[in-house]
């Protein structure tokens, strides 16, 4: 076997690959992905009864919500991710006459990815395969898109419920984004931020 040995000159021609273009090629390659995993048809119905209610912060209505619902599931545990701060959140609870030992709260996420994949492999520690998944209405299309890839990668199901919202649904390209990001995260455990430079072709991949 013969081995080229590039000059000095010939190597920086190769290295003169613009890094956007890089950039572009794997995004496109994760977001064709993310279409032909979370877009599949998946059925909730399962078998499992859900063995915990999940509320994903980001409005205090969500928790409201899960306090009245809890109350036809005592046998349940609470999981809020990110949601008001937690001696607020702890009396919005104690109000709906639910007990303190039921909450478990957790401030590690700061979108609706890491909600799924800060929580995902502690609630596969404790047991739970299968969960009331709670956000806004308008939030819940991109939250499956999600729950299908992170929680689908460790056995999990839910049952999606959705709290009413006035506001209208996300635009698509946020459901394509964090399914890409979800992708990324089953192949890198990293949660890496795609974003879009508005009136640019190019991509900037933040991790």
């Amino acid at each position: 076997m013969f081995f080229k040995f590039l000059s000095r000159e010939e190597s920086n021609l190769v290295v003169v690959n613009p890094l956007s273009k890089i950039r572009k090629l794997l995004f496109l390659s994760i977001v064709s992905a993310s279409l032909c995993v979370g877009f599949k048809p998946i059925n909730h119905s399962v078998a499992t009864t859900p063995e915990a209610l999940l509320v994903l912060g980001g409005h205090e209505e969500r928790e409201r919500f899960a306090a009245k619902l809890a109350q036809q599931y005592p046998q349940l545990p609470i999981w809020i991710s990110s949601g008001s701060p937690q001696q607020y959140a702890q009396e919005i609870f104690a109000h709906a006459g639910i007990k303190r030992d039921r909450l478990h709260f957790d401030y590690r996420a700061s979108d609706t990815v890491t909600n799924f994949t800060t929580l995902v492999d502690e609630l596969k520690a404790q047991g739970i395969d299968n969960v009331y998944l709670i956000t806004s209405e308008n939030h819940m299309n991109r939250a499956k898109i999600i729950g299908d890839i992170v929680f689908g990668s460790r056995g999990i199901d839910f049952e999606p419920i959705a709290v009413p919202s006035s506001n209208p649904p996300e635009p698509l390209e946020k459901c394509l984004r964090d399914g890409a990001r979800s992708i990324f995260w089953l192949i890198t455990g990293h949660t890496g931020t795609l974003l879009v430079k508005h009136g640019s072709k190019s991509f900037k991949l933040l991790l």
